[in-house]
């Protein structure tokens, strides 16, 4: 299994973002105002009655912020995440942009915990870093040890079964998964998701509808 190493080198200098699902996470509440991480970013305090690239925080209660996300509804507590409509209509696929040149990145979540992506066909399963392993509560030490090629040469990963991996309108059970050692500059949605989904590639869009 080839990591990519040239295009993950290129990673570390440029991601240009491109048309994902929009994401919002809460990471807690200050009296009237939500902390809300959209897409990944840091958290910003967004007040009842404002919005915030798109998300509109409707009421805060107790420990539950209702928001509106895709023109839905979503309760939200500290530590959840809704993903919006952007690019998933309830139809059972996820719809990509490739950026200028021509990567498909997206936004989903491994066990609920936040993820970006970079599609790639060329991973047999998908990859994560250390620090999202961990992000997603995945132990490197309990999966099956086996060896993978790397920029730096062969390299220890350890092989696990992901419990869920969400994209837009798309969630699949018991993905498999190699963790690596080190950090990753972004996760690779490799083949054991990929092969799940009909892929579909028309110019610079590419659509993923579930297969089983």
């Amino acid at each position: 299994m080839s990591c990519h190493s040239t295009l993950l080198a290129a990673l570390f200098f440029s991601m240009s973002p491109v048309a994902v699902a929009q994401e919002v996470g809460l990471a807690g509440i200050m009296g009237s105002k939500a902390m809300l991480m959209i897409n990944g970013s840091e958290p910003q305090a967004v007040p009842v009655g404002q919005t915030l690239d798109g998300v509109k925080v409707l009421s805060v209660q107790g420990d539950q912020v209702m928001i509106e996300i895709g023109g839905k509804k979503r309760p939200l507590r500290v530590g959840q995440y809704a993903v919006g409509a952007a690019n998933g209509d309830g139809s059972g696929k996820i719809v990509m942009t490739a950026d200028g040149q021509g990567h498909f990145f997206t936004t989903g979540t491994i066990n609920g915990t936040s993820v970006r992506f970079l599609v790639d066909t060329g991973a047999t399963m998908i990859s994560l870093g250390m620090s999202d392993a961990r992000r997603v509560g995945v132990d490197f030490n309990r999966g099956e040890k086996t060896l993978t090629n790397t920029a730096n040469g062969q390299a220890v990963v350890s092989k696990v079964q992901l419990d869920t991996v969400r994209i837009g309108d798309v969630t699949l059970h018991n993905v498999g998964a190699l963790i690596h050692q080190t950090d990753m500059p972004i996760a690779l949605l490799g083949m054991s998701f990929l092969n799940r989904m009909e892929m579909q590639r028309d110019g610079s869009t590419m659509t993923l509808k579930k297969r089983f």
